[in-house]
């Protein structure tokens, strides 16, 4: 949602948007990375359940391709003037190739982009109580917090 807010926000002239902050973020509708294939199931989220979360989202596969949905497809121009990115990603998620990709590709269209993947990390590791304790969790909080309050100035 953070990436497709800022690239409306972009498409349609504001509202002004100081920084993305995306917590293992959904990119693309492909199921193409890599990491799709070696997190498939066992890990928390599961290949199944994304499907059907893209199923609930949309099923029309011209929709998925559009960057609104899929901002891994928008090009290096589309992404040019997007505000400065934070992207976190869990090692052991099926979407974390997708969100290494997007940084890459934020970085290539000139957009300020830091990637951090949390080694040992599941898909929402920062959500589940059961890890609030775990130093990587911590870790990624206080990120997350000090990048807020750098843009919030």
């Amino acid at each position: 949602m953070t990436a497709v807010t800022a690239l409306k926000a972009k498409a349609e002239n504001g509202p002004e948007i100081k920084a993305q902050i995306l917590l293992w973020p959904v990119t693309d509708a492909s199921f193409s990375q890599e990491s799709y294939q070696k997190f498939a199931t066992g890990r928390f989220l599961t290949v199944p359940v994304m499907k059907w979360m893209w199923d609930q989202y949309t099923t029309d596969p011209e929709e998925r391709k559009s960057i609104y949905a899929s901002p891994l497809q928008a090009s290096v121009d589309e992404l040019k003037g997007l505000p400065p990115a934070v992207i976190l990603v869990a090692e052991n998620d099926i979407l974390r190739d997708e969100g290494e990709a997007y940084g890459r590709k934020l970085d290539a269209a000139g957009v300020e982009v830091t990637t951090v993947r949390y080694n040992g990390t599941i898909h929402d590791f920062g959500l589940l109580n059961a890890l609030a304790n775990q130093p990587s969790t911590k870790a990624m909080l206080d990120h997350a917090a000090a990048e807020l309050k750098k843009y919030l100035k």
